[in-house]
């Protein structure tokens, strides 16, 4: 069960939250570390400022376009390492 610990942040502690749905949320500054979120949907959401580290992305569609072809294509014209 998610706690608020005085003093600090909403910590949440090995939930299973699988099929939950969040309309209308702020989730602004939130992070999330260990969270599997294979097949969860995300529309009209804004994105400004998201940093994805350290992440599978096999499957994951931006727009439709797969982003481990996006990352390919990147890294290729860069020169950048994969």
């Amino acid at each position: 069960m998610a706690t608020i610990t005085e003093g600090g942040p909403l910590k949440a502690h090995a939930e299973n939250r699988a099929g939950s749905e969040f309309r209308d949320v702020n989730l602004r500054g939130a992070v999330f570390t260990n969270a599997a979120l294979s097949g969860a949907t995300i529309r009209d959401a804004c994105l400004a400022d998201v940093s994805i580290a350290d992440a599978g992305y096999e499957g994951m569609r931006i727009e439709g376009i797969l982003v481990t072809e996006l990352l390919r294509v990147y890294r290729e014209r860069n020169g950048a390492a994969g």
